[in-house]
């Protein structure tokens, strides 16, 4: 065995240790949603029968959405745990819209999923719709059992927003039972106890013009 061959065979053995050891040490590569030049893998729900382009569209490297009909565009691919980043801004009137995740079921306005709301002065608050479990320290909790197959909220710790006009950062993390977001680097809200599965990912149309700038996902074991 030459010398060359044997510090490459021990270089991969010291890779397979720490793989081992502490799983995976290389972290899978993030992976741009959204382009910032068309919406190749996404597709979408409205609530009135209206052109896809009519609501979405990119200009000039951002996703901007009309907020009218309501809906949503959601990937085609399914995901379960992630590191999500999702930049946005208001760029006149605040309105409402939210970041949607493990969306499974009848497409709706509001669809079984977890909410990561963005409606201007409550970024950071979660909701779970039609059904979908999330909890957290019960002074935060509300529950709204009128709610088509009832809704879960749960408040977040503080506000973290800037101004409209000025662009925000969702680093939302999503690991098994426990879905964490931080806005603009500061943690807001933690839910635990949610439902694990494999969905789509959404933005919401629901009232405003809303611009996205980055949809960026890390794939986590």
């Amino acid at each position: 065995m030459n010398r060359k061959f044997s510090e490459i065979v021990g270089v991969g053995l010291v890779i397979l240790f720490l793989f081992g050891a502490f799983g995976c040490v290389i972290a899978a590569e993030p992976v741009n949603l959204f382009n910032g030049k068309d919406l190749s893998g996404w597709e979408h729900f409205l609530t009135e029968d209206v052109k896809q382009e009519d609501v979405w569209s990119v200009e000039e490297g951002i996703l901007v959405c009309q907020g009218k009909p309501g809906g949503y565009l959601c990937t085609k691919e399914k995901y379960k745990n992630f590191q999500l980043v999702v930049e946005w801004r208001w760029p006149a009137e605040p309105g409402n819209s939210g970041v949607l995740m493990r969306i499974t079921g009848k497409p709706t306005m509001l669809p079984n999923c977890v909410e990561a709301q963005l409606a201007n002065g409550s970024a950071g608050d979660m909701y779970g719709f039609q059904g979908f479990k999330i909890d957290g320290e019960e002074s935060r909790r509300f529950d709204n059992p009128n709610f088509a197959g009832g809704l879960r909220g749960l408040k977040k710790v503080k506000g973290n927003e800037n101004k409209p006009g000025e662009w925000n950062k969702y680093e939302i993390t999503a690991k098994d039972g426990t879905i964490t977001l931080l806005v603009n680097g500061e943690q807001v809200n933690e839910a635990v106890d949610c439902d694990v599965r494999d969905g789509q990912i959404g933005l919401q149309s629901e009232g405003g013009v809303i611009h996205f700038r980055k949809v960026q996902l890390t794939m986590l074991e």
